[in-house]
């Protein structure tokens, strides 16, 4: 009966320890700041309205939609007004004025050449906010998922804190029974302070996953994180390697950039082309001088009209350098455009290796390799309180079930990631979580 008396209180005893560990865990990790949750869905939506880099982005669509416009304005007309006295007053010479007006007329279709260059350049930014979006997509997805992760991270590290804590408290109640030696108590409590350390740094980083999030999405009170709500349950795919690069072909925002930018450098070649025809200058004006009282040659005040055209002298056209550097503009497109296909070929079929890679060791884990470790960290924890163990041993399966843990959580980050560049690679997205 005795003895089931100080069984009995020793349960108490711990039962009260593990409340206050906990209790005291959670005061030491501050989860009290100014949390916002949110789903996925919602943060992508934010992203596509707050981010101020895409924002950024977007004023170069306007900046190239008024760049049409400018390219279809025709040459202003120059107005010359003089006014001439013969300063002989003494002889009445008479005074006069005239007014001229010219136009530069434009051969050669410059100004189509414009507006298609312009139109080119707008039709490749739009492409090229499209890749834009395409990329903080998929790092916005990346920076969500290292943010949960971290949690997971953390609550490990919380998980392990309690687990040693507690063992370190019933370590001083079985020292002072004289069960075990008080070098045993004093390695406990040591491994549960530094336990501890890793929870505050673990913390630390969760929270700087929080804010990274904060700048994605714009959020300029700093006093408020978001905090992702999701799991790591919904990234299993079944991929053909042909279908993807082919769909990268086909979809991705940077290769149909490329491919407008050769539709670029041809109109930019058109324009150097148009540019080498001459223009002509078209003058017209009237006159007017008055009477002129001189009494050796007296004139009558008379008005005269003149037209005129003015043909330009193009020696530099003897200098075709323009319109060799657009030429070699457009071999040089079609050599990117080529490097370009390549390289998302090439990205493509790394990123489903990885994939499968990534597949593989989350289904490794799934076979038990958690469940196992758990197992042993239990029955090292009870067979040292029965005595029957070292706390090495102890000390020895709590960091190789951590480091299991910690593995677990890195492979579904690393496997949701590999997705996510799988995808972003082959220009498709279907992710939600």
């Amino acid at each position: 009966m005795r003895y089931k008396r100080y069984t009995i209180w020793v349960m108490m005893v711990l039962i009260h320890s593990n409340f206050l560990s906990t209790q005291k865990c959670f005061a030491q990790a501050d989860t009290l700041f100014n949390k916002h949750p949110i789903n996925y869905a919602t943060y992508m939506e934010l992203v596509g309205k707050n981010n101020l880099g895409y924002a950024a982005e977007k004023f170069s669509l306007n900046i190239t939609e008024a760049n049409i416009i400018s390219a279809g304005i025709f040459p202003d007309p120059e107005l010359n007004i003089s006014w001439f006295d013969n300063g002989q007053r003494r002889m009445n010479m008479g005074y006069g004025f005239g007014s001229e007006l010219s136009w530069t007329l434009e051969l050669g279709g410059k100004r189509r050449a414009r507006i298609d260059l312009a139109k080119s350049e707008n039709e490749l930014t739009k492409y090229l906010l499209q890749d834009y979006f395409r990329n903080l997509r998929a790092d916005a997805t990346l920076s969500f998922l290292a943010a949960l992760q971290n949690r997971l991270i953390l609550d490990v590290q919380v998980n392990s804190y309690q687990t040693m804590n507690q063992l370190a408290k019933s370590d001083s109640i079985r020292f002072k029974l004289g069960s075990i030696t008080q070098l045993d108590a004093r390695q406990s409590k040591l491994e549960a302070t530094t336990m501890l350390n890793e929870v505050y740094q673990a913390e630390a980083e969760w929270k700087i996953a929080l804010a990274n999030l904060s700048l994605i999405l714009g959020e300029k009170n700093s006093d408020i994180l978001f905090v992702p709500n999701g799991d790591f349950n919904r990234f299993d795919r079944n991929f053909d390697l042909p279908t993807l690069i082919i769909s990268a072909q086909n979809n991705r925002a940077d290769l149909l950039a490329a491919s407008q930018n050769k539709n670029l450098s041809q109109n930019l070649l058109k324009l150097a082309q148009a540019n080498r025809v001459i223009d002509l200058g078209l003058t017209t004006g009237v006159g007017y001088a008055s009477y002129v009282r001189n009494v050796i040659a007296p004139t009558p005040s008379f008005t005269t009209l003149n037209a005129g055209i003015t043909i330009p002298l193009k020696f530099s056209n003897n200098r075709p350098g323009e319109l060799k550097a657009a030429y070699y503009n457009t071999l040089q497109a079609e050599t990117i455009y080529q490097q370009i296909e390549l390289q998302i070929q090439n990205e493509v079929t790394q990123a489903y290796f990885n994939y499968l890679a990534q597949q593989k060791q989350v289904q490794q884990f799934n076979n038990g390799l958690l469940t196992e470790a758990k197992a042993v960290l239990d029955g090292k924890i009870y067979s040292y309180q029965r005595g029957e163990t070292s706390l090495l041993e102890v000390l020895n399966a709590q960091r190789t079930y951590n480091e299991v843990q910690q593995s677990y959580y890195q492979t579904l980050y690393n496997y949701a990631a590999a997705l996510v560049e799988l995808e972003r690679s082959a220009g498709i997205w279907d992710i939600d979580f």
